[in-house]
């Protein structure tokens, strides 16, 4: 594990000699690797070295002891110890995100506070092979294009991060500590086969071993190259984009794009079809992307073929009911016209899960038996109660006209005064706000992204109903 550690930080670069680098250590068999590795390779590298330990909040004692043990292993090996505390559950609450994404922030916003305060130059996170390949796993399940491929990064510039042990398998740091006697903690959540990463580790990675033993090599492999040809094509696209597209549409004073015309994105016929076809899709995607419009492979490649048809091309529907029209000179996309909504509706099996393009997301309704987690290891603003919901959900995009009534509000809202930048907190394109989705039971919103559930559903008792949005990447 030793030469592939020192293999993965020299040879891309990943610390300079002199750096300060605090091991995210949250007392499992992965981190504690990482701190003992790098111990034994400090002085070969230059680094100093710190322990940073996140206490979310939940978990109760179990996180308490993990707290405990991540600050024995520091004062073991004379090394400072950074501690920091939040409280998920709450911040999950008042952001409206999922327990997990509010774990993540926090403790992301601890790194960012030890970078800033300037007591490390570098976070260390020790993810593995095997996060490496559950991620391309659940990627290419949800649809990903090769972006999605490219997995985990070893190196995060912006927030300072490394993951130095991207090539190494769980089972072969299982191996190394063993080999040093030394233990570490287990955290239960792990076999909680609810989760969708739980269920990919223990379920279909074995599966897929039975006919390639080396699966997270391979699937490791992929998502190295797919995420150098992502960072190569980044490089090509972004010059290309400001050459050959324009905002608004030709007029006789010249451009005009003011009022409605200053949505339309306008892109050069024959700059686009000199490119060569991956750079033309690359283009077009990261046009959708920058206007908030959720382009899929089949979208991208109808508006190729509309671009080789020039002017006598039918017009292509787009999500959201964006379209797009070409003339003789220039593929144009445009936004809904007035008073139009984008429409779609999709069945949601419960549990399970549906694709909704539109929205560019997976929606997934997952039944959870809360016994004596609740309040600790979900938000209860979350939780839907399974008892009074149809044994099948419709997801769709709402409609004018549509209420809501969330929970810890006094009373029902019209959803178009809900979606105002004041009160979710930025500004949407017309895209994003036509497609906002909504679940129903029995003609009723039951849940809506960004907010807390109905409170008329929400939660009492039994089993309750979980509802996640995965953003898919394409």
């Amino acid at each position: 594990m030793l030469h592939k550690l020192r293999q993965s930080i020299l040879g891309q670069r990943l610390l300079a000699p002199g750096e300060r680098v605090a091991i995210a250590v949250s007392g499992g068999a992965d981190s504690v690797a990482l701190l003992r590795g790098l111990l034994e390779l400090r002085r070969e590298l230059g680094v100093v070295l710190s322990v940073a330990h996140f206490h979310h909040g939940i978990r109760g004692t179990d996180a308490d002891a993990d707290q405990q043990f991540v600050s024995g292993l520091a004062a073991q090996y004379d090394l400072e110890f950074h501690l920091g505390s939040g409280n998920a559950p709450d911040y999950a609450r008042e952001e409206k995100v999922s327990l997990e994404t509010a774990a993540r922030n926090l403790r992301h916003q601890f790194f960012a506070t030890l970078i800033t305060e300037h007591r490390a130059d570098k976070i260390a996170t020790a993810h593995t092979l095997d996060d490496q390949a559950e991620t391309v796993l659940m990627r290419v399940i949800r649809g990903a294009g090769t972006r999605g491929l490219a997995g985990i990064a070893p190196l995060h510039e912006q927030k300072h991060l490394i993951r130095p042990l991207l090539d190494i398998s769980r089972r072969e740091i299982e191996d190394y500590l063993r080999s040093l006697r030394q233990p570490w903690r287990e955290d239960l959540t792990n076999q909680d086969l609810s989760h969708t990463r739980n269920k990919v580790r223990r379920r279909l990675l074995p599966l897929l071993e039975e006919f390639n033993p080396e699966i997270r090599g391979t699937l490791g492999e992929i998502a190295e190259i797919a995420r150098g040809e992502a960072e190569y094509w980044k490089k090509q696209r972004e010059p290309v984009l400001e050459r050959l597209v324009q905002r608004g549409k030709p007029s006789r004073s010249g451009r005009s794009s003011s009022g409605k015309a200053g949505e339309i994105r306008s892109v050069d016929l024959a700059g686009l079809l000199a490119l060569p076809l991956a750079l033309q899709r690359e283009l077009l995607h990261a046009l959708g992307k920058q206007i908030g419009l959720p382009l899929e492979f089949r979208h991208i490649e109808a508006l190729i073929a509309l671009a080789r048809e020039g002017k006598r091309g039918k017009p292509v529907q787009l999500p959201g009911n964006w379209s797009a029209c070409s003339s003789f000179r220039e593929l144009q996309i445009q936004p809904p016209s007035s008073g139009e909504t984008p429409d779609y509706e999709f069945c949601l099996p419960l549990p399970g899960e549906v694709r909704v393009a539109p929205a560019g997301s997976v929606i997934r309704a997952k039944v959870v038996n809360i016994g004596m987690r609740a309040g600790t290891e979900y938000n209860s603003t979350l939780l839907l109660d399974r008892s009074l919901l149809r044994p099948e959900l419709v997801v769709r995009n709402w409609r004018p006209g549509d209420r809501f009534f969330p929970v810890h509000t006094h009373s029902p809202r019209k959803v178009k005064e809900l979606l105002q930048p004041d009160r979710i907190g930025h500004a949407i394109s017309a895209a994003e706000r036509h497609s906002w989705p909504v679940v129903v039971s029995g003609g009723e919103i039951v849940w809506m992204r960004g907010f807390p559930v109905a409170a008329n559903y929400a939660h009492r008792k039994g089993d309750a109903v979980l509802i996640e949005e995965v953003r898919t990447e394409e």
